[in-house]
C-alpha cells in the first residue's frame, strides 16, 4: 500500500482534526492534562501554510492516513508538528516518508534546522526520530506527562 503525499486543504480540517484526536487517545494524552492542545486547527492556514511553513497529508487506500507540519520558528530555524499516523496505518514506514517529505520540504523552503518534541511515552515517534537522525535537546515534566525536545541539523537535507 503507497502513502500519496499532498498539501493540506480546507477540507481536510475534520479528517486531520479527528487522526488528531485518534492519535493522541492512542498514547493516553488528553484535554487539560498540560500538553493537549488544539486551538492551531480552525488556523492551519495562518500558522502553518501564510507564515512560510507547511502542512501536509497523506493519503492511502482512498482514506486519511497521515499527516504533519512545519511551523515556522525564525529565519532558520521551522518546528514539526502534528506528525500523525492513523492507527490502522501504522508499521508501514508512513511516519518515516511524512517525516522525510516534512524535512525535504523545510529544506527547499530554506531552513536548516528542525525542533520538534514528543511525549516519552510515544515509543513510535521517539524511535522515528532517533532513526532520522534527531539528537535530544532537554525533556520538562509536564504534568503527568515527560516532554522530549528535539533537533536536527537539515544542511545534509537535499531538498527534493
Amino acid at each position: 500500500m503507497s502513502l500519496r503525499i499532498r498539501r493540506y486543504r480546507w477540507s481536510d480540517l475534520d479528517g486531520i482534526y479527528a487522526l488528531h484526536q485518534i492519535c493522541l487517545a492512542q498514547v493516553g494524552i488528553v484535554p487539560g492534562d498540560g500538553v493537549y492542545y488544539d486551538d492551531d486547527f480552525p488556523r492551519i492556514h495562518q500558522i502553518y501554510l501564510s507564515s512560510g511553513g507547511e502542512f501536509l497529508v497523506g493519503e492511502a487506500d482512498s482514506r486519511l492516513a497521515a499527516m504533519g507540519g512545519l511551523r515556522p520558528i525564525d529565519v532558520h530555524t521551522v518546528e514539526v508538528c502534528r506528525l500523525r499516523v492513523h492507527p490502522d496505518f501504522q508499521r508501514r514506514g508512513f511516519g518515516a516518508r511524512m517525516l522525510q517529505a516534512l524535512e525535504g520540504r523545510a529544506a527547499m523552503l530554506g531552513f536548516t534546522k528542525l525542533r520538534g518534541d514528543t511525549t516519552i511515552n510515544q515509543d513510535a515517534a521517539l524511535a522515528l526520530y532517533e532513526r532520522q537522525g534527531w539528537r535530544e535537546l532537554s525533556r520538562q515534566q509536564v504534568g503527568d506527562h515527560t516532554v522530549i525536545y528535539g533537533e536536527k541539523d537539515l544542511t545534509s537535507v537535499l531538498a527534493p
